[in-house]
């Protein structure tokens, strides 16, 4: 995989839309970022899942994914090492913390707008997190 897969994939989730943050490529859903190309250039894509979720995703893969350095990292921003994960973990990965900021729109209220077809209930039929690794 590379930046390009990374894009291709982001930005097939409903409603999301490619922007930028401190001149880096962002991916985000109802205003909230999911996934960034931010450390593109080391190899990395990365993903804002929680704690826990980036705890899974490192402790099932760990030459896959790792957590950011520091602040960010501790609060669940995670890397993914584009050049050895599989399209499939990929895709669910970036569908887990795509899901993350549909949840947290909603429970803030804020309406999430998506591109096709209006608002719909978040991919309910998304497979549990850990079923997308390997």
């Amino acid at each position: 995989m590379n930046a390009k897969d990374f894009r291709r994939i982001a930005l097939r989730m409903e409603g999301a839309e490619e922007g930028s943050h401190m001149g880096a490529v962002d991916f985000r859903v109802g205003g909230r970022i999911f996934a960034t190309l931010a450390h593109e250039k080391e190899g990395y894509g990365n993903l804002m899942l929680t704690p826990e979720q980036q705890a899974a995703f490192v402790a099932e893969l760990p030459e896959v994914f790792l957590p950011v350095h520091g602040g960010w990292g501790k609060n669940g921003a995670t890397h993914v090492r584009l050049a050895i994960v599989t399209e499939d973990v990929l895709e669910g990965a970036l569908r887990t913390a795509w899901k993350l900021r549909i949840e947290k729109s909603s429970k803030t209220g804020k309406k999430v707008s998506m591109k096709k077809g209006g608002l719909r209930k978040a991919r309910t039929r998304q497979k549990p997190m850990m079923d997308c690794l390997p």
